[in-house]
């Protein structure tokens, strides 16, 4: 097989995996991804995951990686808030939550890490579409900050979450208070749910 035959296939999805291409052509040959791959041709993402080198240019283009790359997973935490500027710094490492194991990968598009958390916490996300025919699973807002102060121990005081730097802003005016304590009492953690109060109380929530 040529490469213009793969790629006229599996551009448009960004990011493709070796099972796809066996369902396409059954006889492929996996030895010419690893040549493609040499010559520039393809990008390898992780195992059996691979993209164009085209894309590099494409903004946002690593939460598309993340979210296929390891799946279920949607963006959220540092991520999530820089993208909302919820925080003030740009965030390098790309940062998702999984309800697999927590693990890390790097590729030419970035570095990328997954949060684990229980089945039951995979909601708060939304889907966002994403050049054209492809789909991004996104947090909202408020379950990024949540997964934020659920799985990082150390925002545990009013001093550590003012260190945060949340945006007063959009704390005010854009935050969906209702979502935001509802989605806290799905996660059954007292923990959390003071953090919340904390939270509430710095912002005026």
């Amino acid at each position: 097989m040529n490469f213009l035959k793969l790629r006229n296939q599996f551009y448009e999805q960004g990011c493709f995996n070796v099972n796809q291409v066996y369902a396409w052509q059954p006889d492929f040959e996996k030895t010419n991804l690893t040549r493609w791959v040499k010559q520039g041709l393809l990008i390898k993402l992780r195992n059996s995951w691979y993209s164009f080198p085209e894309y590099l240019k494409t903004p946002n283009f690593q939460f598309l990686v993340s979210n296929k790359m390891y799946s279920p997973s949607y963006i959220s935490l540092h991520s999530a808030l820089a993208f909302y500027g919820i925080i003030p710094e740009a965030v390098v490492q790309t940062t998702a939550v999984s309800s697999l194991k927590k693990t890390n990968f790097e590729n030419a598009f970035g570095s990328f890490s997954y949060q684990k958390v229980l089945p039951k916490l995979m909601f708060g996300y939304e889907q966002k579409s994403f050049l054209n025919k492809q789909s991004l699973f996104f947090a909202t807002p408020e379950k990024a900050i949540l997964d934020l102060l659920y799985l990082y121990p150390q925002y545990n005081t009013e001093s550590e979450l003012i260190e945060l730097r949340f945006d007063e802003a959009f704390m005010q005016d854009d935050l969906n208070i209702e979502r935001l304590h509802e989605f806290t009492e799905r996660f059954q953690s007292k923990t959390l749910s003071n953090r919340v109060k904390l939270l509430s109380k710095i912002y005026a929530l």
